[in-house]
């Protein structure tokens, strides 16, 4: 599948400082310390409806994760996938009478729009689900080979075949399950229906036993298995079989929201150990916190959304929109206002009125010290910071270096994806 077209990244002068950042896993910040090529998957979206802010939040925090990388000399391998065959997908097309595969279509278009105007580096391989559905039966059906995943019949009445079987997985056949989110069973529980899962389902082995492959049902699209017969795949395995076949095991970052940690990255990580005997399944699992909207947070099925399409379409400078999304570190929640976008664009503006004289005071120390907040677990609120500051002297007092102002506005460019 095609993605979307890559911006231009300049050079930055001056030492780069090596990426750490926290990791869910051991709770504790982590170097990255990729070899010479970084290798980055980040889950992509589900596409039934348009991109808001928390989706925007979370591309453009693993955007600056992949420009600190290539800062430091890494080539980046980025892997995202894009759940184009799923339950809100089916549900919201046959709600609009739409074809599902129309509506995945539009919205994919519509995600990679507001992508570019972000300025968010795409990713290398951008993977289709419905593309790698064979990839993902042979992953199931080895997960039933080795034990590790058991079928199910489909209950009476849903019209499927009598024969047909889902396929979930058993988190008691993996030693592992749990190591990412620490979290204690009753933790799991209390989420897990909400996020996907089916624990009162009859017949499994364990309530937090995950879907692997749905038998086809009337009505639904579905493709061969093989042994596993007609179906389509289940959430997590999705992102197991993607992110081992394009990266392999032990890649360096694995991105998301803080949504994703249980059920889905614990879930993904337990079924690529199962398939592959290797653990890790990332080195590092990296986590966006929630942004919300009327005291909850953004999410289509509550409908509290604030769209960066409509932000566009209403004339807001995508630059303004990326600096409001950066004034917040990635690790605190938070609540949008329009506030918080009008702050935004009033230093967009100040930066703007500094950056166009010709002269003005050294930037070598503020470069840097993008470069140190950056690195320090993406503290981006205080390389803004920085910034304002530059800003302020230039505009107060002024000063004499001819090109201080191109050298900080190609490191805001390089660095922080805020193209001036």
């Amino acid at each position: 599948m095609m993605s979307w077209p890559s911006p231009s990244v300049p050079a930055v002068p001056g030492p780069p400082i090596p990426l750490r950042i926290h990791d869910t896993a051991s709770g504790e910040l982590r170097p990255t310390s990729p070899g010479p090529t970084a290798s980055l998957y980040v889950c992509g979206i589900t596409p039934y409806d348009a991109t808001h802010l928390g989706h925007a939040a979370t591309y453009v925090t693993f955007d600056l994760v992949q420009r600190v990388w290539r800062d430091n000399g890494h080539r980046v391998h980025y892997v995202q996938n894009v759940t184009d065959i799923d339950d809100p997908l089916l549900e919201r097309a046959e709600r609009d009478g739409l074809d599902w595969r129309d509506l995945a279509k539009r919205e994919i278009a519509l995600f990679h729009e507001d992508m570019t105007a972000l300025a968010v580096l795409p990713p290398d391989d951008y993977v289709s689900v419905v593309d790698s559905v064979d990839d993902i039966a042979a992953d199931v059906r080895a997960l039933v080979a080795g034990g590790a995943a058991y079928g199910v019949h489909v209950p009476a009445g849903e019209g499927a075949d009598g024969a047909l079987q889902d396929v979930y997985y058993d988190v008691a056949s993996q030693a592992r399950f749990g190591a990412v989110s620490s979290w204690s069973r009753e933790q799991m529980l209390e989420v897990y229906a909400e996020r996907g899962g089916d624990p009162d389902r009859a017949g499994k082995r364990d309530a937090l036993d995950a879907l692997l492959w749905r038998a086809a049902r009337p009505g639904e699209p579905s493709w061969d298995g093989g042994t596993l017969g007609p179906g389509r795949p289940g959430w997590h395995i999705e992102c197991s079989t993607i992110a081992v076949r394009q990266l392999g095991m032990a890649f360096d970052v694995q991105g998301g929201g803080t949504d994703l940690v249980f059920p889905h990255h614990e879930m993904s990580a337990a079924h690529a150990a199962s398939l592959s005997g290797q653990w890790p399944f990332a080195r590092s699992y990296v986590h966006q916190a929630m942004v919300g909207l009327d005291g909850h947070k953004m999410s289509k099925s509550r409908g509290n959304l604030v769209l960066v399409s409509q932000l566009r379409r209403d004339g807001v400078d995508p630059t303004a929109i990326r600096l409001a999304l950066l004034a917040h570190h990635y690790r605190t929640d938070w609540y949008y206002t329009d506030d918080t976008l009008r702050a935004a664009q009033k230093r967009l503006e100040r930066w703007r009125a500094a950056l166009s004289r010709e002269g003005g005071p050294s930037a070598s120390e503020t470069v840097q010290h993008l470069r140190e907040c950056l690195a320090d677990d993406l503290r981006t609120a205080n390389a803004l910071a920085a910034v304002d500051r530059w800003a302020d002297q230039q505009l107060t007092r002024g000063g004499d270096e001819p090109g201080a102002p191109g050298v900080l506005a190609r490191a805001l460019d390089a660095l922080l994806g805020v193209r001036i």
